[in-house]
């Protein structure tokens, strides 16, 4: 199994950044990694999907050019990296991770999540 605890999150103004990290322990080799959020009054939604490699990404196109996912797999810990924010990005966080399988973007096909954090971007 994968524990996994976000951070990073907070108040941003628009054009600003934040670096969110998702640091997972138990067992964590071959695992995928994603990042969903989740609007208020709104579905959680795939943001973007890395492979346990690290040499596969996938983004969702709303934060394409903007987000980068990576991973340090001796840390045991994905990242986020968001420029450019717009007041749309506004959300929960979570973090998710699957075995062996490659990117997802339906949740359901991931096993393990984090408790999520929040990111707020003031237009």
């Amino acid at each position: 199994q994968v524990q996994l605890v976000e951070s990073g999150g907070g108040l941003v103004q628009a054009g600003g950044s934040l670096r969110l990290s998702c640091a997972a322990s138990g067992r964590t080799f071959s695992t995928t990694m994603a990042w969903f959020r989740q609007a208020p009054g709104k579905e959680r939604e795939f943001v973007a999907g890395i492979k346990w490699s690290g040499g596969t990404t996938i983004y969702a196109d709303s934060v394409k050019g903007r987000f980068t996912i990576s991973r340090d797999n001796a840390k045991n810990t994905a990242y986020l990296q968001m420029n450019s924010l717009k007041a749309e990005d506004t959300a929960v966080y979570y973090c998710a991770a699957r075995y062996y399988y490659g990117i997802s973007s339906a949740e359901r096909n991931y096993d393990y999540w984090g408790q999520g954090t929040q990111v707020t971007v003031s237009s």
